[in-house]
């Protein structure tokens, strides 16, 4: 089966072609081959391999330099998949698009459904938003999966930059007032495949299961717990003190979700997928990579 994966050098695109790359035949674009900003391109190159699934791992991901910078983040996490929804359409194939816990504002008190109101802070979730929203009105088999908090063993994200931080400081100031669910993106790939698995009826695809899943890990943390665990788990807590700071005391040019806790109930009914509990995905990503602890 012809997959044409999009984000290969990303942490989870690097997961999902490390998964598929022995069962399926995989052609797996980064920024180099496919600049998404560039529809046009974009399009022929979809129509030129006619995949059988389309996964699009990749986006603009620089949340502070998108406020700044709008006209590239709304190409690439808008219009892209927009691009990629209509080809699918045409030529019949699956399309699972990644998006993120930023389409919420982060006022909720309890973990937001993907029924929740939509409401995003900053350029980068409104962006997200629109691919979604383009996806949903195109034709097709597709499965939106928003996650949140990732982090990997691959790429740049926080535990890495925690890690990297403890060799060089001997304290951390994390903010605490910040509330989600840290996501190993290894997981979700792993995941991800079983969707795809679930979506096929042998002759297509089961577009009755289509929609807008969440898939993250189970519990929530701030940053500050979560760094905290970070230096606990990899050995550093005896030489590194992790301070608890609130967000008015780190501003960024981007607002940030308070609260991004999801409700993955619907994954759970739908495709019988649960993700462990945050912490032990966490003792799992050190364990997978034993350099980092």
């Amino acid at each position: 089966m012809k997959v044409a994966l999009f984000g290969r050098n990303g942490q989870l695109g690097s997961s999902l072609l490390a998964i598929l790359g022995d069962s399926m035949e995989v052609r797996a674009y980064g920024r180099n081959e496919v600049d998404l900003a560039d529809g046009t391109r974009l399009r022929e190159t979809l129509l030129r391999q006619e995949p059988r699934i389309i996964i699009n791992a990749a986006a603009y991901t620089a949340v502070d330099r998108a406020e700044s910078d709008a006209d590239t983040a709304r190409r690439v996490n808008g219009e892209a998949p927009a691009v990629m929804a209509r080809v699918a359409g045409e030529i019949g194939a699956l399309l699972i698009h990644y998006s993120t816990d930023y389409v919420f504002d982060g006022t909720a008190h309890e973990p937001y459904t993907e029924d929740s109101p939509t409401a995003p802070l900053g350029v980068y979730g409104k962006t997200k938003l629109a691919g979604e929203e383009a996806i949903r009105a195109a034709a097709g088999a597709y499965l939106i999966v928003r996650t949140c908090w990732l982090y990997s063993n691959h790429g740049r994200n926080f535990l890495k930059t925690m890690l990297r931080l403890a060799d060089e400081r001997d304290e951390l100031r994390v903010v605490n007032d910040q509330i989600g669910s840290p996501t190993y993106a290894r997981l979700v790939a792993e995941a991800s495949v079983q969707m795809l698995s679930a979506m096929s009826d042998g002759q297509g695809f089961r577009t009755e299961r289509s929609g807008v899943y969440h898939m993250a890990c189970q519990g929530s943390v701030s940053w500050h717990g979560f760094a905290q665990r970070i230096i606990d788990l990899s050995g550093r807590a005896a030489r590194v003190r992790v301070t608890p700071i609130s967000t008015a005391q780190y501003p960024t040019p981007a607002r940030r979700p308070a609260y991004s806790v999801l409700s993955c109930d619907k994954l759970e009914r739908g495709f019988g997928i649960r993700l462990p509990e945050w912490g032990a995905a966490l003792r799992q990503c050190l364990a997978d990579d034993h350099g980092l602890a």
